[in-house]
């Protein structure tokens, strides 16, 4: 009876070592697997990141000529405008495409292709910590706007309900599209 319960236990020893190398095995290739996922899907945004990067951009410089005259409207004028303005201060860090400044006003504008909801929720952020960044402009009145060739739904009312100017291409030119009159959010 020894014998036979050695000789199980022996079976039974080889069938559960068995299995866990086939288990073992199989976790092996499903992390090999995912990490051949992983490194598509990187290599997939990178490739999306490298053209919507030069397309914002192109928008960009098309959009800063025009930001000049355009809050003229708006008893705002613009003495300045700078793009790619980047700041880091207590570990927290911004970036913004266009300021347009002039001695006691700043209008941060973000430019997208394509602007989503979630776009707005980010700019509030950046709005948000604006001045912490950037103390330099902590004593000016502070504006945000958003412009973009293409707005998903109603996210263009998200934005005027947000305090936003809306900028949008017309034409050879762009407009503010906020219905009027327009009080926009002071930060």
């Amino acid at each position: 009876a020894d014998r036979l319960f050695a000789e199980s236990k022996a079976e039974a020893d080889r069938l559960f070592a068995e299995s866990k190398a086939e288990a073992d095995r199989r976790a092996a290739e499903a992390e090999a697997r995912l990490a051949r996922a992983e490194a598509i899907a990187a290599q997939a945004n990178q490739a999306v990141s490298a053209l919507t990067s030069p397309w914002e951009q192109l928008v960009e410089n098309l959009v800063a000529p025009g930001v000049m005259h355009l809050f003229q409207d708006q008893g705002i004028t613009i003495h300045t405008t700078l793009q790619r303005v980047r700041a880091s201060n207590l570990g927290r860090h911004l970036t913004l495409d266009i300021l347009a400044v002039n001695e006691g006003v700043v209008v941060a504008i973000e430019v997208k292709s394509r602007l989503t909801q979630k776009h707005i929720r980010q700019l509030i952020q950046k709005m948000d910590d604006f001045k912490v960044l950037l103390p330099q402009y902590q004593h000016h009145r502070l504006y945000g706007a958003v412009a973009a060739i293409e707005i998903d739904g109603d996210v263009d009312i998200y934005a005027h309900n947000q305090g936003f100017f809306v900028i949008r291409q017309s034409g050879d030119n762009i407009t503010l599209s906020n219905p009027t009159p327009f009080n926009p959010r002071t930060w």
